[in-house]
């Protein structure tokens, strides 16, 4: 059974991110996809002492270990990834193992600007550096003006957007099923 597990960066429920993740998994076509919840305590070594890993965290690592391939859409908020994504892949890296060795992750983004959260994609592709995630550098997507390139529905209406994307999660599912 393929499982599929999908992060997106963004909190807000009508997040055009979140509605690439579930455009990027129809396209993928798992038997199973779930989406991370972010909503994390702030890391703190204090806290991480006092109490341990929290189970949120725990279950976030287990379902990043358990998925055959992640995807993250993350938006571009000043120039870099979100400060929740940030935080949840600290958090995740105490984890005992490490949940993203040799998983296959794609990386994609929505944003309001013209260029559609390239610079945050940077960004986050080198925080995922440390981790050792087989990362896909293309094609790239990235979706600009992105509340123009959804409908009500939150399909994405943009034809070459949707043709980069498919090749995308073709690529990640070749890597995955390798």
């Amino acid at each position: 059974m393929s499982y599929l597990f999908g992060i997106s960066g963004a909190l807000r429920a009508a997040s055009t991110n979140t509605m690439l993740l579930h455009e990027a998994a129809r396209l993928y076509g798992p038997d199973r996809f779930e989406t991370g919840d972010l909503r994390l305590p702030l890391y703190d070594a204090d806290l991480e002492a006092a109490e341990g890993i929290p189970a949120a965290v725990r279950h976030l690592a287990e379902q990043i270990a358990g998925a055959e391939a992640v995807v993250i859409a993350t938006p571009e908020y000043n120039k870099a990834p979100p400060g929740v994504l940030k935080n949840a892949l600290d958090w995740v890296s105490r984890v005992k193992g490490n949940p993203w060795a040799d998983k296959p992750v794609a990386i994609m983004s929505a944003a309001a600007g013209r260029a559609g959260g390239e610079r945050s994609q940077f960004a986050l592709r080198l925080m995922m550096n440390a981790f050792r995630p087989r990362l896909l550098y293309g094609p790239e997507v990235m979706i600009g003006n992105s509340s123009q390139h959804f409908d009500a529905e939150g399909r994405l209406t943009d034809d070459m957007a949707v043709k980069l994307l498919g090749e995308l999660m073709d690529q990640l599912k070749a890597v995955a099923r390798g």
